[in-house]
């Protein structure tokens, strides 16, 4: 089973259905975030913390399989210079139609997000990362590619899913409003049967400790919900978590080098 076409049609299919990923943003939140007022999500329903951002005029930012006509024209609109970099053809789409609506400057490109080779070594100042990794094999790679993209002093935004989340089958919950574990960690499914992407649970020591195997430093951190109706799980726990991580400067790694 090739992974990544097999996603990326199957995030085509969701695109065209138009979820809630993948539904554009109106008007009216451009016009907003423009004159300086805007929120955008890592995580399901918790906005990231306004301090996160750095003053975003002019910066260089890479949303990264963040795809949907959702955060990357906000930031756009913001003021940044924003790259889209998603997997799914469908997911670009949305956004470039916002960008052509509102007369943004947004770069879209396609790809897999643990290969980031169409982008120079330092070439972005800030990375926006939403969930997303659960549909990759080897989240550790995405690490990597951000170190490498990512300017000395710029900063990871990510968001992922709590481990937790895939000891338990989620079918059966829909349905019954039940928990049942069922699966041992890490988890995959592979069926090529199924139209639904592929998902890889990641432990935290990939999710986190992966970061700072790449070299980040891990400087903010917060859980979130989502909705009962989502998974009952969402009763007991949070079932997702995102991390601020920061790239040090040249002259801080020099140093660190040399002790």
């Amino acid at each position: 089973m090739n992974v990544i076409e097999h996603n990326r049609q199957a995030w085509n299919r969701e695109s065209r259905q138009g979820g809630r990923w993948s539904t554009p943003i109106a008007p009216e939140v451009i016009r907003a975030a423009r004159s300086g007022v805007w929120t955008v999500v890592l995580t399901p329903t918790k906005t990231v913390p306004a301090a996160w951002f750095p003053e975003l005029s002019g910066k260089a930012v890479l949303c990264l399989a963040s795809g949907g006509g959702q955060q990357a024209p906000v930031l756009a609109a913001a003021g940044a210079d924003v790259v889209s970099f998603d997997l799914s053809d469908e997911q670009l789409n949305k956004d470039r139609e916002v960008a052509e609506r509102e007369k943004l400057a947004l770069r879209c490109v396609q790809g897999d997000m643990t290969d980031l080779s169409a982008f120079d070594s330092g070439s972005f100042d800030l990375i926006f990362h939403p969930i997303a990794n659960v549909f990759v094999p080897d989240v550790n790679a995405v690490w990597r590619e951000c170190y490498r993209v990512l300017r000395p002093g710029g900063h990871l935004l990510a968001g992922f899913m709590n481990p937790s989340f895939f000891l338990f089958d989620h079918d059966v919950a829909e349905r019954t409003g039940t928990l049942v574990v069922k699966n041992r960690l890490p988890y995959v499914a592979l069926n090529s049967e199924n139209h639904r992407p592929a998902e890889f649970s990641h432990s935290l020591d990939d999710q986190i400790g992966g970061q700072l195997a790449a070299g980040f430093t891990v400087v903010g951190f917060y859980e979130d919900h989502w909705a009962d109706g989502t998974s009952p799980l969402n009763r007991f726990c949070p079932v997702a978590i995102a991390t601020r991580a920061y790239k040090q400067s040249r002259s801080r790694d020099t140093r660190a080098a040399r002790r």
